[in-house]
């Protein structure tokens, strides 16, 4: 069968199909477990989290499932600035604040992640799978990860991110194509540099690494995986796919705006966090792009944003949200999760058979 292979073997999942590990409140337990369930690999996306919120969303995924899930953390970066910088940005960032009545000055303040206390915590609650993203993790956790059984996934956009990660002893790479929603996961040279689309991606990290290698950017259906695993990938990694299943726990506007969307929809900004990230055009989006220049780096744009992102979907304004979203909108479903599926694995199939008559 076409999903026994060494990604499902490896990850003890049915089917190689890993939900993406989305931060900022997408990936709900119930999301998660659900994934599972239906014999995918479900990720919570932990780059944000708290230990004690992580440790608690570790104790709700266990309570709705048996199977192996795995969790997706984020390599810290430390990034200093003037504050001047801050200053002029805070300024930009004020009108579209006073537009949600949001005036309050908030001493501006870095949450710094505790990643090692993160990996202990993934340790003690015995987690299946840890994966990691804008980096490799340390020689030293990787191994202490795989010394307690616990499979490692790296997520590279070049080959030389790709043989980075192998270097360094992850089980399984991510390979995330130009078109994947989200954060960019590079981490070696500009990001310009490694806008590679999935299709030239893929073929050329399988050539160059031993490793097994997941597809992730704009896969949404069966034709997607058949595609993967034509260029020499075991699987598929989908993020905008699952963001819209009525499990997700991303806000009902940031659902509709994506089934709403079209393929031209998306743009490529740093203006929400520092960091270049794929999601659906707005207001915001197109009135900070000529500020581009001025934009503190990642993770202090982030933290200067996230009060005004927030806000913004809790009164349901679209235009100063981070819509996260892949290149192929039009293909996403509001549905279950053991429906969707259901329905890629029957593709899967039906398209192997076409291709093999």
């Amino acid at each position: 069968m076409w999903y026994q292979n060494d990604v499902s073997k490896s990850l003890g999942t049915k089917y190689p199909i890993i939900q993406a590990g989305m931060a900022g409140g997408v990936t709900t337990p119930l999301l998660v477990s659900s994934v599972s369930n239906s014999g995918g690999l479900g990720t919570l996306g932990a780059g944000y989290m708290s230990v004690s919120d992580l440790k608690e969303a570790l104790k709700l995924v266990k309570k709705q499932t048996d199977l192996p899930f795995g969790v997706n953390l984020f390599i810290p970066e430390i990034q200093e600035c003037r504050e001047e910088q801050v200053n002029s940005m805070r300024k930009l960032l004020d009108p579209f604040k006073k537009e949600m009545n949001l005036l309050t000055d908030h001493r501006f303040t870095i949450h710094h992640v505790e990643f090692e206390k993160q990996i202990e915590s993934i340790i003690q609650e015995r987690v299946p799978v840890c994966s990691f993203t804008f980096g490799t993790p340390p020689k030293e956790i990787v191994k202490e990860l795989k010394k307690e059984g616990i499979k490692v996934i790296g997520t590279a956009t070049t080959v030389e991110e790709a043989l980075m990660n192998q270097e360094c002893g992850v089980d399984v790479i991510v390979a995330q194509g130009s078109e994947a929603g989200g954060h960019r996961g590079t981490f070696l040279g500009t990001y310009e540099e490694s806008m590679i689309g999935t299709f030239s991606l893929i073929p050329q990290i399988v050539d160059a690494v031993k490793l097994p290698v997941i597809a992730a950017g704009g896969v949404m259906d069966g034709r997607g995986i058949v595609a993967a695993l034509a260029l020499g990938a075991k699987g598929v990694q989908m993020g905008t796919a699952f963001l819209t299943m009525k499990e997700s726990g991303a806000k009902a506007i940031h659902k509709r705006a994506i089934l709403e969307a079209e393929e031209t929809s998306t743009t490529l900004t740093s203006a929400f966090s520092g960091k270049p990230a794929r999601g659906l055009s707005n207001t915001f989006t197109r009135m900070m792009k000529e500020y581009e220049s001025q934009f503190l780096p990642y993770p202090l744009q982030n933290e200067l944003t996230k009060e005004m992102r927030k806000e913004a979907g809790n009164q349901h304004n679209k235009e100063l949200m981070s819509l996260w979203s892949g290149q192929s909108p039009r293909l996403s479903k509001e549905v279950y999760v053991h429906e969707l599926i259901a329905s890629i694995v029957k593709e899967v199939e039906e398209g192997l058979h076409k291709l093999y008559r």
